[in-house]
């Protein structure tokens, strides 16, 4: 890998910021799910280990008015990496000034201090200012000064130019490094979309084609089969003269639709049967079709020609990126394609398994098949824009070895 990583640098005595990836759900002032916190402890350990002094930056929510801000404090994060650590974690309420400088100046080495929610920065005086979100520079070059070197872990908000992460590095008179978790994430999903081993198939789901048209023309540059399924697959349907009834389809992307499926020839494999329902409803009436759907129904999964065909072209596969379910999952009437394929992927002998994308990880959890798979990514709209191969900011900021 091209970028400095933790392990490349003396941290012995330093004031070391790190971008993390906090934004968890909270609750009357609980943590409900802590995945992301844990996910990020390998590399504050590796800090304290180090006799660094780690001083973490994170954003929570979205933040557009003062009211918001009681609701979205990081005091309940700090106090869950505190039990995390068992050790004490410093958490100063503030994003800037005397108090947090202060705070920074009496550590010691191996100590823990929580940076307040950044995105408190993009409410000044009442006004919806975006300094955290839009990066201003003042506010990197501040962050920056508080510290000798800078982590970021957080691949979560790689593909946003924050003043939280491509500030701090930017301006950052030392270096700026990778932690445990974006190491992973570049080298996983950096190389299976630039060097897979074959054959590589990419498994693509979700509602919208908008959403995805970047990655699967991405991906049938470099995949050897790309398997579409969800509510994205009507579109396809509609570009191919399927009837499709009342399922989901995007009007304004049919076109979009036809160009892929002629540059994709065989490449591109869709669903040949769904299930289908006559209302969008868990208890709805439902039937198995293969090819038109009457008007009055909508496809709401894949069916189990689909599910055998989908197998079929995974058997062989060495390289697997899966992004989004095959139907609309929340539904357990509806979540068999889903969790079929998210099943098979874990059966895969010697094969690299990547998930990345809130839908598909949730399934990988509830099959309980997290511990089968090569790796499941932290970031949803980050992966995205990597299987898109877009140049993610956050990444490029970190210095090249």
């Amino acid at each position: 890998m091209a970028k400095l990583t933790v392990e490349d640098l003396d941290l012995a005595g330093k004031k070391v910021l790190m971008r993390v990836d906090f934004n968890v759900p909270i609750k009357d002032g609980v943590v409900g799910d802590d995945n992301r916190i844990v996910a990020a402890l390998p590399t504050i350990k590796y800090v304290l280990d180090h006799d660094g002094k780690a001083i973490l930056f994170s954003h929570l929510g979205r933040i557009k008015k003062e009211d918001d801000k009681p609701g979205l404090s990081m005091r309940p994060v700090a106090e869950r990496l505190s039990n995390l650590l068992n050790k004490p974690v410093t958490f100063v309420p503030v994003t800037e000034g005397p108090q947090l400088e202060d705070a920074i100046a009496k550590m010691e080495n191996g100590q823990v201090l929580v940076v307040q929610n950044t995105r408190y920065e993009d409410v000044k005086d009442g006004e919806y200012v975006k300094r955290e979100s839009g990066n201003d520079p003042e506010l990197g070059k501040y962050w920056a000064s508080l510290g000798d070197l800078f982590i970021n872990d957080a691949f979560g908000t790689a593909h946003r130019k924050h003043a939280s992460n491509v500030g701090i590095a930017t301006n950052m008179p030392g270096k700026a490094a990778a932690g445990f978790l974006m190491e992973k994430e570049i080298k996983f999903l950096g190389d299976a979309v630039t060097n897979p081993v074959r054959p590589f198939v990419a498994i693509l789901g979700g509602a919208k084609v908008s959403d995805k048209i970047g990655v699967i023309n991405n991906l049938l540059d470099k995949a050897d089969k790309v398997i579409v399924g969800g509510g994205m697959t009507y579109t396809f349907y509609a570009a191919k003269g399927i009837k499709i009834g009342n399922s989901l389809v995007e009007e304004d992307k049919i076109d979009v639709a036809k160009e892929i499926i002629e540059k994709a020839g065989d490449k591109l494999v869709l669903p040949v049967d769904n299930v289908v329902a006559n209302k969008f409803a868990n208890d709805a009436e439902t039937k198995v079709v293969e090819g038109d759907i009457d008007d009055g129904w909508m496809a709401l999964d894949i069916g189990p020609k689909s599910i055998q065909e989908f197998k079929n072209v995974l058997a062989d596969a060495k390289t697997v990126v899966w992004n989004g379910p095959m139907g609309v999952f929340e539904m357990s009437n509806f979540a068999k394609g889903t969790l079929e394929v998210g099943q098979f992927l874990g059966t895969l002998e010697g094969a690299t398994t990547i998930v990345g994308g809130g839908d598909s990880t949730a399934a990988a959890k509830q099959l309980g098949i997290s511990d089968k798979l090569t790796h499941i990514s932290t970031g949803g709209g980050a992966s995205l824009a990597y299987l898109e191969g877009d140049v993610l900011p956050g990444i490029a900021a970190i210095s090249d070895k």
